[in-house]
């Protein structure tokens, strides 16, 4: 898949994060790439303070043996592997997983997802690194078939007048065709369009407007979207085997739909609409959408984004 070659793992050593730890592994393992563990703990009571060594050794004790586990799982030459364990102890642990992944150049964030009850959606942690750490964020869901039977997904907009936007749209694509190729080795493209008009100017007694015309607005609209979004797949260059999925409505409703009735298991997507202003960092339709999904996470930001977290 598309090159990450200096992966953090997030870990807060008291779950089980063990898929998630097999993925970072796997992709690690088939990019060449260096991977660093990062064991993010409160701070220990200044009262039980002759304690505090083994506690943080019991937690990397811990996560070493979930290494060899997963190894194992992912079928990765244990010998092959070097995980350096970090410790990063202290409130705010979602400022913390972005300043190391800022002062070490970090390509890739992965963790596992801490979902919310009913298995949808996101807890605050992971909504705070979606919303603000600069590199992309896999939010890692058990996921109980062969990779080859994985399926992925990616959701775009062609209709973005920033060239921020195409540029994101254009790498999403790319990303997602070299996870899928991984994978089932199939991509579903999802893009959604709708014409709001529709329902205001229907039998509107000031506008008088003729069914045949409204009607014709309404396919020609479809066609538009359609022709931007074969135009934005055939500028990413991907090939491969596809399934493109023009639905209509609102995104924060049919991406999820589509999402769980198409069994779909990683989706690729955007999280930002706006760079270069730092706090401005979610679109309202990226945050409904990802609190509606079940699936695994990967998440881009546009190319110039500015976290609000500094390195130092």
């Amino acid at each position: 898949m598309q090159k990450f070659h200096n992966i953090l793992f997030v870990s807060e050593g008291l779950t089980d994060d063990s898929a998630a730890l097999s993925q970072a592994l796997f992709i690690a393992h088939s990019n060449n790439g260096k991977l660093t563990a990062l064991l993010v703990c409160p701070e220990f009571p200044n009262a039980l303070a002759r304690y505090r060594a083994k506690y943080e050794a019991s937690l990397v004790h811990g996560l070493n043996a979930s290494i060899r586990a997963a190894c194992e799982k992912a079928q990765v030459d244990e010998a092959g592997v070097s995980v350096q364990i970090n410790v990063e102890r202290g409130d705010t642990p979602s400022e913390r997983i972005i300043r190391h992944a800022l002062k070490h150049a970090h390509d890739l964030v992965l963790k596992e997802a801490e979902c919310k009850d009913g298995g949808q959606g996101f807890r605050a942690l992971d909504m705070e690194l979606l919303r603000k750490c600069p590199c992309p964020v896999w939010l890692g869901r058990p996921i109980d078939r062969p990779r080859d039977q994985i399926e992925v997904a990616v959701a775009v907009d062609p209709r973005s007048m920033e060239p921020e936007g195409r540029d994101l749209s254009v790498r999403l694509l790319q990303l997602a065709r070299s996870l899928a190729d991984t994978c089932s080795g199939e991509l579903h493209v999802i893009s959604c369009w709708d014409y709001p008009l529709e329902d205001y100017l229907r039998g509107n007694q000031w506008i008088r407007m003729e069914e045949t015309e409204l009607r014709q607005a309404v396919v020609d609209a479809q066609k538009q979207h359609r022709a931007a979004l074969n135009k934005l797949i055939g500028k990413s260059g991907i090939g491969g085997s596809l399934q493109v999925h023009h639905v209509r409505g609102a995104p924060d409703q049919m991406i999820p739909q589509l999402v769980a009735s198409k069994n779909i298991d990683i989706l690729v997507m955007g999280t930002v609409a706006r760079t270069g202003i730092a706090g401005f960092i979610i679109g309202n339709t990226a945050e409904n959408v990802v609190q509606k999904l079940g699936c695994s996470l990967l998440a881009l930001k546009p190319n110039g984004f500015v976290s609000p977290v500094k390195a130092y």
